[in-house]
Protein backbone atom coordinates (compact mmCIF):
# COMPACT_ATOMS: atom_id res chain seq x y z
CA UNK A 1 0.00 0.00 0.00
CA UNK A 2 1.32 3.51 -0.49
CA UNK A 3 1.05 5.70 1.68
CA UNK A 4 2.75 9.60 1.33
CA UNK A 5 6.32 8.54 2.12
CA UNK A 6 5.84 6.39 -0.91
CA UNK A 7 4.73 9.31 -3.02
CA UNK A 8 7.79 11.20 -1.98
CA UNK A 9 10.20 8.83 -3.08
CA UNK A 10 7.67 8.90 -6.29
CA UNK A 11 8.44 12.64 -6.63
CA UNK A 12 11.54 12.52 -6.49
CA UNK A 13 11.76 10.03 -9.40
CA UNK A 14 9.69 12.39 -11.32
CA UNK A 15 12.17 15.30 -10.43
CA UNK A 16 15.21 13.00 -11.89
CA UNK A 17 13.26 11.47 -14.87
CA UNK A 18 9.67 12.58 -16.34
CA UNK A 19 10.15 16.49 -15.43
CA UNK A 20 13.87 16.65 -16.05
CA UNK A 21 13.05 14.55 -19.40
CA UNK A 22 10.23 17.00 -20.29
CA UNK A 23 11.93 19.83 -19.14
CA UNK A 24 10.97 22.65 -22.32
CA UNK A 25 7.01 21.01 -22.25
CA UNK A 26 7.17 22.23 -18.81
CA UNK A 27 8.46 25.61 -19.30
CA UNK A 28 5.84 25.67 -22.18
CA UNK A 29 2.89 24.60 -19.31
CA UNK A 30 4.38 27.57 -16.87
CA UNK A 31 3.36 29.95 -19.78
CA UNK A 32 -0.01 28.39 -19.39
CA UNK A 33 -2.21 25.91 -20.87
CA UNK A 34 -4.20 24.82 -24.04
CA UNK A 35 -5.96 21.06 -23.75
CA UNK A 36 -8.22 20.14 -26.67
CA UNK A 37 -10.32 17.80 -24.29
CA UNK A 38 -12.02 17.99 -21.18
CA UNK A 39 -12.66 14.30 -19.63
CA UNK A 40 -15.00 14.41 -16.75
CA UNK A 41 -14.36 10.76 -14.83
CA UNK A 42 -15.13 9.28 -11.39
CA UNK A 43 -13.11 9.83 -8.73
CA UNK A 44 -12.15 5.93 -7.65
CA UNK A 45 -8.28 5.39 -7.76
CA UNK A 46 -8.14 2.63 -10.34
CA UNK A 47 -9.50 4.77 -12.84
CA UNK A 48 -6.76 7.59 -13.82
CA UNK A 49 -7.70 9.28 -16.84
CA UNK A 50 -4.41 10.33 -17.92
CA UNK A 51 -3.15 6.27 -17.77
CA UNK A 52 -5.97 5.48 -19.23
CA UNK A 53 -5.15 7.55 -22.21
CA UNK A 54 -1.59 7.75 -22.20
CA UNK A 55 -1.37 11.63 -22.13
CA UNK A 56 1.19 14.16 -21.15
CA UNK A 57 1.25 16.55 -18.93
CA UNK A 58 -1.05 19.89 -20.17
CA UNK A 59 -3.25 17.53 -22.36
CA UNK A 60 -6.35 17.25 -20.81
CA UNK A 61 -8.46 19.01 -18.54
CA UNK A 62 -9.77 16.62 -16.14
CA UNK A 63 -12.51 16.57 -13.16
CA UNK A 64 -13.13 13.52 -10.61
CA UNK A 65 -15.93 12.80 -8.23
CA UNK A 66 -18.47 10.45 -7.19
CA UNK A 67 -19.88 8.31 -10.65
CA UNK A 68 -18.39 10.95 -13.07
CA UNK A 69 -21.49 12.52 -12.39
CA UNK A 70 -22.39 16.24 -14.23
CA UNK A 71 -25.38 17.83 -12.13
CA UNK A 72 -27.74 20.39 -14.34
CA UNK A 73 -27.47 23.55 -15.40
CA UNK A 74 -28.70 25.78 -12.41
CA UNK A 75 -27.75 29.22 -11.49
CA UNK A 76 -29.17 28.58 -8.15
CA UNK A 77 -26.61 30.10 -4.98
CA UNK A 78 -24.55 27.36 -4.48
CA UNK A 79 -21.02 26.17 -4.43
CA UNK A 80 -21.20 24.36 -7.85
CA UNK A 81 -17.47 22.96 -8.71
CA UNK A 82 -18.17 20.78 -11.43
CA UNK A 83 -20.25 23.58 -13.16
CA UNK A 84 -17.54 25.95 -12.74
CA UNK A 85 -14.82 23.74 -14.10
CA UNK A 86 -16.85 22.95 -17.22
CA UNK A 87 -18.08 26.75 -17.29
CA UNK A 88 -13.69 27.26 -17.46
CA UNK A 89 -13.10 24.50 -19.98
CA UNK A 90 -15.92 25.38 -22.83
CA UNK A 91 -15.77 29.10 -22.01
CA UNK A 92 -11.88 30.04 -21.59
CA UNK A 93 -10.02 26.85 -22.74
CA UNK A 94 -12.28 25.95 -25.51
CA UNK A 95 -12.02 22.64 -25.40
CA UNK A 96 -13.36 20.66 -28.32
CA UNK A 97 -14.32 17.93 -27.00
CA UNK A 98 -15.84 16.68 -23.67
CA UNK A 99 -15.54 12.82 -22.72
CA UNK A 100 -17.74 11.41 -19.52
CA UNK A 101 -16.01 8.53 -18.78
CA UNK A 102 -17.67 5.82 -16.37
CA UNK A 103 -15.94 2.42 -14.72
CA UNK A 104 -16.68 -1.02 -13.77
CA UNK A 105 -17.17 -1.37 -10.40
CA UNK A 106 -18.38 1.75 -9.13
CA UNK A 107 -19.37 2.17 -5.81
CA UNK A 108 -21.07 5.25 -6.45
CA UNK A 109 -23.38 3.18 -8.85
CA UNK A 110 -23.66 0.42 -6.95
CA UNK A 111 -25.02 2.44 -4.15
CA UNK A 112 -27.20 4.34 -6.28
CA UNK A 113 -28.85 1.12 -7.74
CA UNK A 114 -29.04 -0.80 -4.27
CA UNK A 115 -30.45 1.60 -2.39
CA UNK A 116 -27.08 0.78 -0.26
CA UNK A 117 -27.33 3.85 1.45
CA UNK A 118 -30.74 5.25 1.77
CA UNK A 119 -31.54 3.63 5.63
CA UNK A 120 -27.74 4.53 6.20
CA UNK A 121 -26.68 7.35 8.68
CA UNK A 122 -26.13 10.15 6.08
CA UNK A 123 -22.72 11.23 7.67
CA UNK A 124 -22.04 14.91 8.75
CA UNK A 125 -23.69 16.19 5.56
CA UNK A 126 -25.65 13.72 3.56
CA UNK A 127 -23.38 14.76 0.61
CA UNK A 128 -22.88 11.35 -1.50
CA UNK A 129 -26.40 10.32 -0.86
CA UNK A 130 -27.70 13.74 -2.17
CA UNK A 131 -24.86 13.32 -4.59
CA UNK A 132 -26.63 10.05 -6.27
CA UNK A 133 -29.60 11.23 -6.30
CA UNK A 134 -28.69 12.30 -9.35
CA UNK A 135 -28.99 8.97 -10.97
CA UNK A 136 -32.23 8.41 -9.64
CA UNK A 137 -34.23 8.29 -12.87
CA UNK A 138 -31.37 5.89 -14.45
CA UNK A 139 -31.91 3.91 -11.45
CA UNK A 140 -35.64 3.27 -12.52
CA UNK A 141 -34.29 2.13 -16.24
CA UNK A 142 -32.50 -0.40 -15.11
CA UNK A 143 -34.73 -1.92 -12.31
CA UNK A 144 -37.47 -1.85 -15.00
CA UNK A 145 -35.21 -3.82 -16.91
CA UNK A 146 -33.50 -6.32 -14.50
CA UNK A 147 -36.42 -6.44 -11.94
CA UNK A 148 -35.42 -6.76 -8.49
CA UNK A 149 -32.35 -8.73 -9.56
CA UNK A 150 -30.46 -5.60 -9.37
CA UNK A 151 -27.53 -7.03 -7.31
CA UNK A 152 -26.07 -8.95 -10.36
CA UNK A 153 -23.19 -7.63 -12.66
CA UNK A 154 -25.31 -7.10 -15.74
CA UNK A 155 -27.32 -4.95 -13.44
CA UNK A 156 -24.27 -3.02 -12.28
CA UNK A 157 -23.01 -2.75 -15.47
CA UNK A 158 -26.50 -1.29 -16.82
CA UNK A 159 -26.40 1.39 -14.29
CA UNK A 160 -22.79 2.25 -14.51
CA UNK A 161 -23.16 2.72 -18.36
CA UNK A 162 -26.86 4.69 -17.48
CA UNK A 163 -24.82 6.92 -15.38
CA UNK A 164 -22.87 7.97 -18.09
CA UNK A 165 -25.71 8.86 -20.44
CA UNK A 166 -27.40 10.74 -17.46
CA UNK A 167 -23.86 12.95 -17.68
CA UNK A 168 -24.25 13.58 -21.34
CA UNK A 169 -27.73 14.19 -20.90
CA UNK A 170 -27.19 17.03 -17.92
CA UNK A 171 -24.43 18.68 -19.97
CA UNK A 172 -26.47 19.60 -22.29
CA UNK A 173 -28.55 21.44 -20.51
CA UNK A 174 -26.16 23.89 -20.22
CA UNK A 175 -26.44 26.79 -22.80
CA UNK A 176 -22.65 26.92 -23.12
CA UNK A 177 -22.31 23.32 -24.36
CA UNK A 178 -25.85 22.90 -26.17
CA UNK A 179 -25.10 25.73 -28.52
CA UNK A 180 -21.53 24.83 -29.22
CA UNK A 181 -22.80 21.22 -30.30
CA UNK A 182 -25.25 22.86 -32.23
CA UNK A 183 -22.51 25.06 -34.00
CA UNK A 184 -19.72 22.04 -35.00
CA UNK A 185 -17.79 23.94 -32.38
CA UNK A 186 -17.92 20.80 -29.27
CA UNK A 187 -18.38 17.23 -29.51
CA UNK A 188 -19.27 14.88 -26.78
CA UNK A 189 -18.16 11.87 -26.17
CA UNK A 190 -19.67 8.67 -23.50
CA UNK A 191 -17.32 6.28 -22.64
CA UNK A 192 -16.97 3.48 -20.42
CA UNK A 193 -13.90 1.24 -18.61
CA UNK A 194 -13.96 -2.30 -17.70
CA UNK A 195 -11.14 -2.49 -15.27
CA UNK A 196 -10.88 -6.22 -15.02
CA UNK A 197 -10.18 -6.69 -18.57
CA UNK A 198 -8.37 -2.87 -19.15
CA UNK A 199 -11.02 -2.11 -21.99
CA UNK A 200 -12.24 1.08 -23.09
CA UNK A 201 -16.07 1.49 -24.59
CA UNK A 202 -17.91 4.23 -26.49
CA UNK A 203 -21.17 5.07 -26.64
CA UNK A 204 -23.05 5.12 -30.04
CA UNK A 205 -25.54 7.44 -28.79
CA UNK A 206 -28.34 6.81 -31.87
CA UNK A 207 -28.31 2.82 -30.58
CA UNK A 208 -27.63 4.02 -27.23
CA UNK A 209 -25.28 1.29 -26.67
CA UNK A 210 -21.82 1.23 -25.96
CA UNK A 211 -18.88 -0.71 -28.32
CA UNK A 212 -15.18 -1.80 -27.47
CA UNK A 213 -12.95 0.91 -28.76
CA UNK A 214 -10.83 -0.28 -31.40
CA UNK A 215 -6.96 -1.64 -30.62
CA UNK A 216 -5.82 -0.39 -34.04
CA UNK A 217 -5.62 3.33 -35.34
Amino acid sequence: MTDFADMLTGYRRFRNTGWTQQRERWSELSEGQSPRVMVIACSDSRVDPAQIFDTHPGEIFVVRNVAALVPPFETNPGHHGVSAALEFAVQVLKVGEIVVMGHGKCGGCKAALTHALKDAPPGEGGFVHNWIQLLDEAREKVVDRFGDDNSSRDAERAMEQEGVKVSLTNLRTFPCVRQKERAGEIKLIGAFFAIADGQLHLLDEASGEFQPAPLEA
